[in-house]
């Protein structure tokens, strides 16, 4: 992470959601003290809903699930 992604919050995010598993439907995992850090939690959970997906957060890690489809936990 450069210090253009700290100024421009806008960057950071296209990095994160140009990431291969997005496009593939697939899971982006990110550190939640450093999304905090670097976008702020709030704009992070603005962006995930903008895009349909789902967000989960456990142990300290946002994992956002890039689909829109349903999403059933079994355990």
């Amino acid at each position: 992470m450069d210090s253009l992604d700290r100024q421009f919050p806008d960057h950071w995010i296209e990095q994160v959601f140009a990431a291969k598993a997005v496009a593939k439907g697939g899971i982006v995992r990110r550190a939640v003290p450093w999304v905090e850090r670097e976008i702020g939690r709030e704009r992070f959970l603005e962006e995930v809903e903008l895009r349909g997906f789902h967000l989960l957060e456990c142990a300290g890690q946002f994992i956002v699930i890039c689909s829109d489809a349903p999403v059933r936990r079994w355990l």
